[in-house]
């Protein structure tokens, strides 16, 4: 096959549709607009790059829609070509969270950001946090008052992930009708706690740094951190920053699941890599979040029987 003709169909066929008809299914609670999540059996995949790209989070399986044919049983480049090329004219099924494309240019991060209006008691935002997530309101004030969450669109979140500096670089967004990462926006961590604090609790979002923080009645050594969903290299370094001080402990409390078992694995590794002590904090059900609000439920029961 011409080197045009490949060309021609990597930009036909994207990795969604061969996942999608290998029998994969997208998880919607776990996917935003830049990153599609899709699952078969205990095993995932990130769709990336407008659909271009791939990876997956449990190894260091990577690449284009070839790779991902190859990845998925294909033996060799010439059938994977084959098996790509059944696919033009195979259209995904449509996702329901999936915005338009934005026909006007998007202004700064810092911009976007400092538009935003702080959550009040009783916003919306304020609401979803405290009532759909069932976080304490102690917390999101504390959240608030520490420049971390803003309101977004529709009742949604944003939950600020700042450079070691301070920055606002990027922020995760949450809502009740969506999830997604800021557009432009870079990862590095989301972070709640006093700076300079020796015990670092590190989960995968910002709504359960927040429950972990909660359940813990925010502990006053801690320092309770989100990666936003994934592992980019600028989160990795800011972890392994914070792990390089003095006396640092690193707890890795990220999900109750495969995934989360190798982001703690790597905890792990920057724990041994920088002479920090480590530990995993395993939620009992799949995060955090799920946690806390299994505890409010059991915590709520002695009084609707006393009532």
């Amino acid at each position: 096959m011409e080197k045009k003709e490949i060309e021609e169909l990597r930009s036909k066929v994207g990795c969604a549709a061969l996942l999608q008809q290998d029998g994969w299914k997208i998880d919607l609670k776990e996917s935003t607009r830049r990153a599609m999540k899709f699952r078969r059996d205990a095993n995932i995949i990130i769709v990336i790059h407008n659909d271009r790209g791939w990876f997956d989070p449990l190894s260091t399986a990577k690449g284009d829609v070839f790779d991902l044919a190859e990845h998925l049983g294909a033996q060799g480049f010439p059938e994977a070509c084959a098996w790509v090329a059944s696919l033009v004219g195979f259209v995904p099924t449509p996702l329901a969270w999936q915005r338009e494309v934005r026909s006007s240019p998007l202004s700064s991060i810092a911009d976007r950001w400092a538009r935003r209006s702080l959550p009040r008691s009783g916003s919306a935002t304020w609401r979803y946090l405290t009532e759909t997530r069932g976080l304490p309101d102690t917390i999101v004030a504390v959240a608030v008052g520490q420049g971390m969450v803003r309101e977004g669109p529709h009742g949604s979140m944003w939950a600020a992930h700042r450079s070691e500096n301070g920055i606002v670089v990027g922020w995760e967004e949450r809502g009740p009708q969506w999830r997604g990462y800021a557009t432009g926006g870079a990862k590095e961590l989301f972070r709640l706690g006093p700076s300079a604090a020796a015990r670092v609790c590190i989960t995968e979002a910002a709504i359960d740094a927040m429950s972990l923080a909660a359940i813990q009645v925010m502990r006053p050594d801690t320092l309770y951190v989100s990666t936003g969903g994934g592992w980019s290299p600028a989160s990795e370094d800011a972890i392994r920053r914070l792990a390089a001080r003095p006396n640092t402990h690193l707890v890795a409390a990220t999900d109750n699941n495969r995934q989360g078992d190798v982001y703690a694995e790597r905890v792990q590794a920057i724990a041994v890599q920088t002479s920090a002590t480590y530990a995993r904090a395993r939620p009992r059900a799949g995060d955090w979040n799920e946690d806390l609000n299994l505890l409010l439920a059991r915590l709520a029961e002695p009084l609707a029987a006393a009532g």
